[in-house]
């Protein structure tokens, strides 16, 4: 199933999202229609804030990226319930999208490396560091389960000059290749 993408002004991008049990309505099928989801909409990251759950659960395919980052083929991830200890390492700057900002893309800085928690899909807890872009994709991904969405990120001068661009996200007037759903 394609669930419709909650777009920029849907309220639920804004609540931080409750943690989940492993006995959650239906969580294997959600996990794989949140993958088919994000691949029809050619993402490489969906959490389920997006698609209208206040639940901490995101899901990571980096096989797009394969094409420059060979190892990255293949490469998934399905996070529950995760909670970032550390973020530390360099600052750094590098252009982000969204797929419930559609057709905006902004640098935005981020730690270098994470340590981050997290349950995977068979609830098995988990414990690990990143660095890099697998970094910088999964703190895009914990943002949107902590309420947060990536133009909160970046300075307010630029936010300004996209405002017409977040006004028409709003107001349902941007064009993608999947559906959407606004507030």
């Amino acid at each position: 199933m394609i669930y419709p993408i909650f777009v920029y002004g849907n309220p639920v991008l804004r609540k931080v999202s409750e943690d989940i049990t492993s006995d959650y309505p239906n969580l294997p099928d959600l996990i794989n229609n949140m993958f088919d989801t994000m691949r029809q909409a050619k993402g490489i990251g969906l959490a389920a804030p997006q698609i209208g759950l206040p639940i901490r659960l995101f899901v990571i395919d980096l096989t797009a990226a394969s094409e420059n980052k060979p190892e990255y083929k293949n490469w998934t991830k399905v996070v529950i319930n995760a909670h970032i200890s550390e973020y530390f390492g360099e600052d750094v700057s590098d252009e982000e999208g969204c797929l419930s900002l559609p057709d905006i893309h902004e640098k935005v800085v981020r730690k270098n490396a994470i340590k981050i928690s997290y349950l995977d899909e068979n609830f098995q807890a988990k414990e690990e560091i990143y660095e890099g872009y697998i970094a910088r994709v999964i703190q895009h991904e914990y943002d949107h389960i902590e309420g947060n969405v990536f133009v909160d990120k970046i300075s307010p001068i630029r936010r300004q000059l996209i405002k017409s661009k977040l006004t028409s996200i709003i107001k349902g007037k941007t064009n993608t290749k999947y559906k959407i759903k606004t507030a």
